[in-house]
Order: C-alpha cells, then sequence, then structure tokens
C-alpha cells in the first residue's frame, strides 16, 4: 500500500465516528476518577475519621440502615476506597429503592440516595452510552466496544504514516510558528508516539469488553453462577425470619477461607433457598476488586463456592485483571493520575485528528473547485 492510501485508512478509522469516539474517550476520561469527583463534590459521601477510628463490621453497618428504616430489606452491601462511605442498597415501605451512604467508622448514615450516583452514570454513560438493555446484551455497549477496531486501525496506519516515531522522544519538536496546519500535525504525532502504550491497552482492554458482550449476547458465562441451596438444607414448615447462620458469622467464614480477602460487594440471600455471596480484592495487584467471589450456605455455613485467582480459568483471568488496566486502578490515586492525563491526551487527539483530516477536505474541496472554474475560463476563451 501506498502512503497515501495509509493517511485515507487512518483518516477513515477516526473520521466517520469522530464524535462518538471523542465522547467514549472524554467520558472515560471522567470515570477514573468519578469517586474522586465523588468525594470532591459530596460531602456526604466523604468518610471523614477525625478520631482514627477502625472500621466497624459490616454487620453493623447494615444494622444503622435498619435502626433508621426499621421495615428495610438490605439486599446489597459495597465497599470502595477508604475515603468513601459505603453504600447499603436496600427497600423499605418508604423507598422503594434506596443506597445509603454508612460511614464504615462512626456507623452514621449520611445520606439516602434513592436515583442514580454519579459514579454509576459516569460507568454507564461511557460504558454503554445510557442506551438499554435488551435482556443480556446492550446496542451501546457493543457501539462503544466497537471502538477498540478503530483504535487499533489508527494506531497501526498511523505508526506506518508517521516514520521514524521514536524521534518524538529523542528529538521532540513542536513548530508553533509554521501556522496553525504544521502546529496540529506535530501535536498530533507527538501526542500519539507517547501514547502508544496507552493506545494499546486500551485498544486491547475494549477488545476483550468486545469479546465479553458478544459471549453475554450467547448465553455463555464465563463465571459459573452460585449454587442454590439443597432443599433439605431448609428448616421444614415455616421457615424462621433470619437464616440459622448471621450476617457476622458469615463475613467471619469468608475471611478464614480467604485472609487477604478485602470484601468489597456482598449480596444478602434474597429468598430461602439463596446463599450470602461476598466478593472482594485480595493481595493480587493486578485483580479487581470481585477477583474472591464465596457463596455460604445460610443455613449450614457450608462455603459452597470459593473462587480465587489460584483457581481461575484463562478466560476468566482476563475478566478480572481488564478493568483495573483500561481504568487505571492497579495503583491507586497514582496510576488513576497517570490514566487521566493520557485520556485527556487521547481525546485531544480524536479532536486534532478531525481537525486535520477536515482541513484537508476543505482544502481538496476548494482546489477542486478552483479547478473547474479554471476550465470553465479556458472554455469560454475559446
Amino acid at each position: 500500500m501506498t502512503q497515501r492510501q495509509w493517511f485515507k485508512i487512518h483518516g477513515w478509522c477516526s473520521l466517520p465516528i469522530w464524535i462518538v469516539f471523542c465522547f467514549v474517550c472524554i467520558t472515560g476520561t471522567i470515570a477514573v476518577f468519578s469517586h474522586e469527583l465523588t468525594w470532591l463534590f459530596n460531602e456526604n459521601a466523604r468518610a471523614l475519621n477525625p478520631n482514627d477510628l477502625a472500621p466497624i463490621a459490616m454487620s453493623e453497618r447494615v444494622a444503622a440502615v435498619k435502626a433508621l428504616y426499621p421495615s428495610a430489606h438490605i439486599t446489597t452491601v459495597m465497599t470502595f476506597e477508604s475515603y468513601l462511605t459505603n453504600a447499603v442498597m436496600f427497600s423499605a415501605d418508604s423507598v422503594p429503592a434506596g443506597i445509603a451512604y454508612v460511614n464504615q467508622y462512626t456507623g452514621q448514615v449520611q445520606e439516602v440516595n434513592q436515583g442514580i450516583t454519579f459514579i454509576n452514570f459516569m460507568r454507564s454513560l461511557h460504558g454503554w452510552l445510557l442506551f438499554p438493555w435488551q435482556s443480556s446484551y446492550s446496542v451501546g455497549y457493543y457501539l462503544v466496544s466497537a471502538m477498540s477496531f478503530v483504535m487499533m486501525g489508527a494506531l497501526v496506519s498511523g505508526l506506518v504514516i508517521y516514520k521514524r516515531f521514536w524521534r518524538a522522544y529523542t528529538q521532540p519538536k513542536i513548530r508553533v510558528k509554521q501556522g496553525k496546519k504544521s502546529l496540529l500535525s506535530d501535536l498530533h504525532k507527538h501526542a500519539g508516539a507517547w501514547s502508544i502504550w496507552f493506545i494499546m491497552i486500551m485498544s486491547l482492554t475494549g477488545l476483550w469488553y468486545f469479546t465479553q458482550q458478544v459471549l453475554w449476547h450467547a448465553d455463555i458465562d464465563i463465571e459459573p453462577h452460585a449454587p442454590t441451596v439443597n432443599i433439605s438444607d431448609v428448616p421444614r414448615g415455616e421457615a424462621p425470619a433470619e437464616p440459622a447462620v448471621s450476617f457476622d458469622q458469615a463475613m467471619q467464614i469468608a475471611q478464614a477461607q480467604f485472609s487477604d480477602l478485602q470484601p468489597s460487594y456482598v449480596m444478602m440471600p434474597e429468598h430461602n433457598r439463596d446463599m450470602y455471596k461476598i466478593m472482594g480484592g485480595g493481595d493480587f495487584i493486578f485483580y479487581d476488586q470481585y477477583s474472591y467471589r464465596l457463596a455460604i450456605n445460610p443455613w449450614t455455613g457450608e462455603v459452597a463456592q470459593a473462587d480465587s485467582p489460584a483457581n481461575m480459568s484463562p478466560l476468566q483471568t482476563v475478566m478480572h485483571v481488564v478493568d483495573p488496566l483500561h481504568y487505571g486502578t492497579i495503583g491507586g490515586i497514582w496510576t488513576k493520575a497517570i490514566w487521566f492525563v493520557f485520556g485527556l491526551i487521547l481525546s485531544a487527539m480524536s479532536i486534532t485528528g478531525f481537525m486535520i483530516w477536515s482541513s484537508k477536505i476543505v482544502q481538496a474541496a476548494r482546489a477542486k473547485k478552483a479547478a473547474k472554474r479554471e476550465q470553465k475560463l479556458s472554455e469560454q476563451g475559446a
């Protein structure tokens, strides 16, 4: 292929879906810092701990919500960073669906949210553009994850076009005084060269999200569902209001199973044959906060399911390492900051790339118009 053909491919990898691609880049960049932005703008989401108290038991956080709403049916408890409150999801007579922000150090319920949170909104906006889900798939999820093909195409064609791109590292040169076209071209090329590693990560993780959506759509389970309680374990006759194994005991069993477990997502039994489902992270740096998965029988205390990075299949391993790579949560706030900066650079590249391409289109249109005018004049002269 000629250089001109490669340039056309590079342009068409961005131009037709420029608005969508740019929007996905910007929303993803904001989503990286969604937890920090929540802490900044919502004081009720801050887990202040001026007396340097140790976190209270998770059951006490649940009890705090029940004290405020005696009819509350607790469904889920979520933990985030140490500076954010826990989210206790529940339903009650006066609250059909609420999220209580519980300070894990003081046990105080600081807010009850009955709508969508900023964190969920940004992740949903970036992940599937708020398109509705049709059972196991979303058109928006397909659309966003398909951007990985576009990004990979732009990366490969860009490397072919930009000969000796490594000079951007050793001999960076931005032509500020040689016109808008030269400035935009230099900024775009240098940003691309410095962002090669980041674009590759975004492309590969996006490709996995696309693959994952295909598997979901085909009803192929990547991870096994938690088993249900054997009917013989459920007390005969009228079942008691509370399981024989308390929430506290279930958490102790989980901690005994995995000593480094840091619970992040806990689901209560929804019916007599349902289990405590506990998910969390551990000492594995590249795995997400759901890499440990346990199912505990609420009547016998038996650990019916115990998954960890040690017994994951290859697909499950990929599933649990992709999110930290995509959102930059590997090293906490510092890697988030790096991902945020390069997210801004990638967003800017989509804009400068469009400006460069559109200027060439306008220039070509003007040249064509001028050629027609000259031809018309020559015909009239003849």
